[in-house]
Order: C-alpha cells, then structure tokens, then sequence
C-alpha cells in the first residue's frame, strides 16, 4: 500500500524545503526522461522585511567547469549579499554564477550557496530555474512541455509535492451560477471554491444538484490537456460540530458505522474509479471537529455536553483516521486535516494540545501520517492573513500586544504566521517534513472604508491594537456571518513559504447558519452566535455575535452577504 511520496524516494529523490523543489534525476532505463538539472531553493530563515536562503543545484548533464544560475522573482526581492556564489541582479532577474574554487560541477555533482535579501509583501518562490540556460526541475529541458516548468513531473505513487502547482482550480458550476447572477459578482464567478459533501445524500446529489460524480465528470471537462484540482469538503462525523448547532450534521454521536459504510466507503469507491485517476483531487477532511476534543471539554469554561461525549465515545478520532485511511490509499488524492485558526488554537494550552489530537486522530483505524498530505486553517472563518500594523513582540508604553483585549495573550496574531508555527510543530512531532498548509482566504480580506492604513494610537496597547487591527470582528470568536468582511486573497499556488496554497474552501457567499430558527430535514440547528441580537457566551467573552440579519441556514445562498464581501474584498475587485 503506498498513500503517499514516500514510495517516490526509490525511484525519483523529491526534497522539499520551506520554499522550493528539487527533482532528482530518474536512472537512465527508467522509461522517464531524465531531468537535466535539479534546484533545491528553501528560505531558512524569514522575519518582517528580510530572509536568508540556501540553494543547492545538481548538474544531470554533461559535466561542467564553469556554470550560472538564473531565475526572477515574483514580488521585489532583492539580493543583498551571498556567499559561495557571485550573486548579481538585474529588477526581478538574478544570476548566481560560481566562485573560482566552485566552478566544476561534475555529472551527477551539486554546488550550495546562500544569500540573504528583503522583501515586502509577499516572498513567494520563483517559478523557474535555469541552468547555464537550460529549465532545471523538468524533464523536457524547458522546451515546454505538459504542465510548464513549475508542473512537477508525475511520480509513481500519482502524488506531486504540492497539487496546487502547474494546476488550475475546479470551478463549481453552481456556486458560479450563484456568484454570476449577483451584480458583480462576474468579477469572481470564476474562482475554484470547495464542493462540500456535508451528508450522505450530497454524494448523488440533493434535490436534483450536482452530486459527486457529476462534479468529478464537470471537472475532466475543464481540466482539458492541462492539470487540474478538485477541492472536497469531508464533512460528516457523527455528533458533527459539537459545539456549534449552526452546522449539526445528520448523524448521531454513536453512528461511526454509518459514517463509515455510507460516508466514507462510496465517496472512496468514486474518488477511486480510474476515469478520474488524472484529476489531483484534494480533501479537507472534517472542519471544525478535533479542535473541539481539546478546547470544547471538561473541565474548561467553554466546555459542552455534547463534545464531552464525542471525546469519550473516540467517534471523531475514528472518523477521522477512517477518512484518512481510505481515502489516502488512492493515487491521486491529497488529504488535509483541518487544523482550526489562530483565534481559537494560538493560545499555549490550546496549540501543543491540537497538534497531539490530530496526530492521534492520523494514527487510528489503520491511518498513518503517512496518509496527511498536508492541513488547513481558517476554514470558514474570517481571520486576517497577515496583521501587518502590530506584531506579537511589540509594546506599547511598557505593555506588550499580548496583552491586549484582542489578542488576550494567543501567541499570533494572524493566520500566516500561526499555519505556519503550527506547520513547524506538526513536524516536530511527527509528520512528514513535505507537509504544506492551506489557507481559507474566502472572508478574511477585510477591505474597504474600515481597513487601517496603520498602526493605531500609541494611547494605550488597545488603542494601538484596536486601531491598526485589519480584522474588524467584535471578538476573535466570533464565527457567524461576520457584519463588514471582505473576500480576501485569491486563490494561488505558494504563495509563503510553507504554504502550498491559498484557497477558497468555504464558498463566498453561502452562509454559516441561519439568524433565526428555521425547520429543515438537515439536521441543523439554531445557534444563537448566528443572531445578530445575541449578548454571548464564554467562547467569545460574551461580546456580541457580530453576525449578519435576515441569514438562511448554513450552506444556503446568502446574497446580501456575498454583496458585503464583494464590497469589502482586500485586494479590491477591479
């Protein structure tokens, strides 16, 4: 059985670092073309305006006494010094070429240098190297063939390192449908967003939509000769969301059986049929639950009766490592655990907990980390991608941001630095080195009139926090159909180092729950976090909900949001 790259390693050596790739040459009689020229660029260390990195390149060609190496940035990196190496550059075009003592660079060899640089914004890999003007990391020489230069060639498992790259998204063609017909709404209709399969019936398909293997059957449409991900929500265990009736789900806290045989088993059965085996389907598997086990329970203050028995009954652990498990075993499939978001795991005795917890979970019914691809944060939520106006270790008059009443002592203060330090300590415990992080940018733009254009007074740390704060939430915790979010970043491949992508993985514009008590056959509640009226609770200070009027139950079409998040989006919308 081989869920993973690890079976890659006998045949094609992949290394992955922070930031970049590297593909080892395939021996001549493998039936592969052998690749000319293999880079391995990671960022080793990265603060607010600068970064060093380490680059090794190995030569698959005919030998070498003297060699360059040439690539352009995306965003305005600069070199500022470098070692090993004569680094110069000209805008984003930089030329490494080699020392006098470097030069020979024999079939076979590698050379290593370093340098350091800054950086605003953004400091995402660059898409292509070339050796003495030949494309490393392809195995067509740069001559472009299928999937470009920064397309990973297949590998014998069907597993690239990162699904996002040389890819385009799966557009739903009922969400587009949806997010068309709003005014405006064109501008964004054609963004990948995720198919959620949030009960059995989903898997067919419900009230005559677009099931399973219609969104599979769409996807080899759009996909043409090209590559191309197809974004799966896993989102059914039994006593689902245990703390937010919002989003119940039909099962019961006891009905791990059903999950399984008629959950699990038929999407597994679809996902492996071989018509889709050219598809790089990508699975977050089950939001919003093993968090739960760690924040939602006796003996804390937000603890509830019912994620205190999907604690003892293990349900969500099962379900989870079943998913995993069977899911894992198919070729082409990419499994992320959802991991939460700062606001609710950044805290000390919340994050070391998690990470534990979803290793538990990577680990039972048969899974083994070997089966995770990757994980995700911020799903479904509103937390800002980066707070560029305050940092954690900043003071004010004495007083540290930690201290503040929004950040309340957590240890980050966005979703990038948090996915991240979570990523660092996954590894650290366990999980492969190759994994990357996803990020829900779907509703955390926060754009518009509200969004700061720096810090805030120097009055006190909360002035200052308060006032230079991008994410304009009444309280952290608040979850449901946020009043004044924006559509944040769009999606994109690599965009940080450690990050395989950017996603929309909540749909822009289907809502969260609904304002008021409404009966469906669905199974889901009223959460009074999803009434505008409502005073709070312990799970977000009992501030106020912060949430929109006039809202349908979760999943449905909510217009009057999808138009807010438009207006507000960060970038703007052209």
């Amino acid at each position: 059985m081989n869920r993973t790259r690890t079976a890659l390693l006998a045949a094609l050596t992949l290394v992955a670092g922070a930031s970049g790739t590297a593909f080892a040459a395939l021996p001549a009689d493998s039936g592969v073309a052998a690749i000319p020229c293999t880079v391995d660029y990671k960022v080793q260390n990265q603060w607010s305006t600068g970064f060093t990195a380490a680059v090794t390149v190995t030569n698959n060609g005919a030998a070498k006494s003297a060699w360059q190496l040439k690539w352009s940035y995306a965003g305005n990196q600069r070199v500022t010094s470098a070692w090993n190496a004569k680094v110069t550059q000209s805008g984003a075009a930089v030329t490494a070429a080699n020392e006098g003592y470097n030069g020979q660079l024999a079939t076979g060899g590698s050379v290593s240098f370093g340098f350091q640089g800054s950086y605003s914004g953004t400091n995402a890999i660059p898409a292509t190297f070339t050796l003495d003007g030949v494309t490393c990391n392809v195995d067509d020489g740069g001559s472009g063939g299928p999937g470009g230069p920064t397309d990973p060639p297949p590998n014998p498992s069907g597993k690239v390192d990162n699904p996002y790259v040389g890819a385009k998204g799966y557009v739903n063609p009922e969400w587009s449908a949806k997010a068309a017909a709003e005014p405006g709404g064109t501008r964004v209709s054609n963004q990948p967003t995720g198919v959620w399969l949030d009960r059995i019936a989903a898997i067919n398909g419900v009230n005559g939509g677009m099931g399973l293997r219609d969104h599979l059957d769409e996807a080899l449409k759009q996909k043409g000769s090209g590559e191309l991900y197809i974004q799966l929500v896993i989102y059914n265990l039994p006593g689902r969301d245990c703390a937010a009736l919002a989003s119940n789900g039909e099962l019961g806290p006891t009905e791990i059986d059903r999950y399984k045989k008629e959950y699990i088993d038929p999407i597994a059965a679809i996902l492996a049929d071989p018509k889709y085996a050219g598809l790089r389907i990508v699975t977050t598997i089950e939001i919003d639950s093993l968090p739960n086990l760690v924040t939602n329970v006796t003996p804390r203050a937000t603890a509830t009766p019912n994620c205190d028995v999907m604690k003892a009954n293990g349900n969500y652990q099962k379900g989870v490592g079943y998913a995993l498990n069977k899911l894992g075993d198919i070729a082409n499939v990419y499994n992320y655990i959802d991991a939460g978001h700062h606001g609710w795991l950044g805290w000390d005795d919340n994050f070391g907990p998690s990470a534990d917890m979803f290793k538990t979970a990577a680990t039972t019914e048969g899974a083994t980390v070997a089966d995770v691809h990757g994980f995700i944060v911020n799903t479904a939520n509103y937390s800002a991608l980066k707070e560029n106006n305050f940092k954690i270790t900043d003071t004010v008059n004495g007083t540290s941001v930690r201290q503040s009443k929004w950040v309340d002592w957590n240890r980050y203060t966005d979703e990038l630095s948090y996915a991240q330090a979570m990523r660092d300590k996954l590894v650290s415990i366990g999980f492969d080195s190759k994994i990357g992080m996803l990020i829900d940018t779907s509703r955390n733009g926060w754009g518009g009139t509200q969004r700061p254009t720096g810090p805030g007074a120097t009055t006190s740390v909360d002035t200052y926090v308060d006032g230079g704060r991008y994410d304009r939430r009444i309280h952290l915790g608040n979850w449901c159909n946020q009043a004044g979010a924006g559509l944040g970043e769009r999606p994109r491949a690599n965009p940080e180092p450690g990050i395989d992508a950017y996603v929309w993985m909540k749909p822009p514009g289907e809502s969260d729950g609904a304002s008021k008590e409404i009966p469906n056959n669905e199974g889901k509640g009223f959460d009074r976090m999803c009434d505008p009226t409502y005073t709070g609770n312990p799970r977000n200070n009992n501030n106020m909900s912060g949430a929109l009027p006039d809202a349908p139950i979760s999943g449905q079409w909510f217009s009057a949001q999808f138009r807010q998040l438009m207006q507000n989006a960060y970038p703007p919308l052209s």
